[in-house]
């Protein structure tokens, strides 16, 4: 495999890019002169046979309803047996729209308007928005900080319960927090929901993106007793940067489970379209593992560079990372409040990043960063940054 070039600056501007044709629009950062470190997508070109896949339907020109794919399933099993020890039956694997539309399907099979569904907070924002809309409530349960961590906080989550609880969306690994569960820790989770009753939704699409001296371990492996309530989600386009083509997959080793999901799919008429599968299929892969490889080490050496420039800038901490390419950042030493914080980012750094605040609770004062950009723009981001607090130092 050729070395991939991580550092190669691709414009991405005007492309009907989210990330940085919107950031003008969303957080009043000029799209000329800003940095986009918000949407979680990277800026990197994927693996060549990704590529070479899409490459290849392209030529031929003609884009009808694709048929089963023959190599779709075999490759999902073949790398989570590879790469995370987890022998999958294909039947087991049913293939959403992505993981957003992955975890409503679950909500909406598994709950009823009026069930309370468990976060824990500061987490992904996408969960609330989901549960939101189909009429359930959201239940935040805050984490706690540890030796500048998050940890699961057991004893005061006791007291949240109301008895309204029917489900619990796991984010493993933790996004915003970048935290690697144990093994110990998801044994907990998987105790938790079994004596309260709870379907568990284990949202692994970072599952991948694990720093060096950290290890990811599935749900379904750390407690194997709870399949008869356990969703996995899983998905190669965060590993690979094919978020555009919407397709995840849910894991549901449990036959009754699996049929109530897939009885979603297919009374909403849902079903992967032929770039989707041919781009997952290329990827997990021998070469597409290589490529991996080679992203994880880039990844850990921008994470070294922000923590650093962090480091110096007094009253900003980030909290280490363990996995994702997303640094969250603690600006509450700072005494300033979100809104200012939120416009010296605008305004001085030009800087376009995810308000803690949006994450639920416990992420007032935070500031979400992407760092999976080649690395000139990490190094911007870190002198802009020291620039825009300057008077702090």
């Amino acid at each position: 495999m050729t070395t991939p070039d991580f550092d190669q600056i691709i414009d991405r501007r005007g492309t009907n890019c989210n990330k940085w044709d919107d950031m003008e629009a969303i957080y009043g950062v000029p799209t000329a002169e800003g940095l986009a470190m918000w949407v979680a997508d990277m800026d990197f070109r994927p693996p060549a046979p990704v590529q070479r896949a899409v490459e290849r339907l392209a030529a031929h020109g003609i884009y009808g309803y694709p048929s089963a794919h023959p190599d779709y399933l075999a490759n999902i099993q073949w790398w989570m047996d590879s790469r995370h020890g987890w022998q999958v039956d294909p039947d087991w694997i049913l293939t959403a729209a992505g993981l957003v539309n992955g975890t409503a399907l679950a909500v909406q099979a598994f709950t009823r308007p009026g069930d309370r569904v468990i976060l824990m907070t500061p987490v992904y924002h996408a969960f609330s928005r989901v549960i939101r809309a189909q009429g359930r409530e959201v239940a935040e349960f805050p984490l706690a900080t540890e030796d500048g961590r998050y940890v699961m906080d057991w004893d005061s989550w006791a007291e949240l319960l109301t008895g309204r609880e029917t489900m619990l969306i796991l984010c493993s690994p933790h996004n915003p927090g970048g935290r690697v569960w144990t093994p110990e820790e998801l044994r907990q989770v998987a105790d938790f929901c079994a004596r309260h009753e709870l379907i568990l939704i284990s949202d692994e699409i970072h599952h991948d993106l694990v720093m060096p001296g950290h290890s990811h371990t599935v749900m379904a492996k750390a407690a194997p007793e709870i399949a008869n309530r356990l969703i996995t989600l899983t998905a190669a386009t965060k590993t690979f940067n094919i978020a555009g083509a919407h397709v995840g997959n849910a894991i549901i080793a449990d036959p009754v489970l699996r049929a109530a999901y897939k009885a979603q799919l297919l009374g909403l008429g849902l079903s992967p379209g032929m770039f989707g599968v041919d781009m997952v299929a290329a990827a997990y892969s021998p070469e597409g593992a290589a490529w991996v490889d080679a992203l994880i080490t880039y990844l850990d050496g921008n994470r070294q560079v922000f923590d650093a420039g962090v480091s110096t800038i007094p009253g900003l901490r980030s909290m280490p990372l363990e996995a994702t390419y997303l640094s969250w950042v603690d600006l509450t030493g700072t005494g300033m409040t979100p809104d200012e914080v939120k416009a010296r980012l605008a305004k001085d750094a030009k800087i376009a990043a995810n308000a803690g605040e949006t994450f639920g609770k416990g992420g007032e004062g935070h500031i979400r960063f992407n760092l999976a950009t080649p690395r000139a723009n990490v190094e911007t981001a870190v002198a802009r940054l020291r620039a825009a607090f300057a008077d702090l130092q």
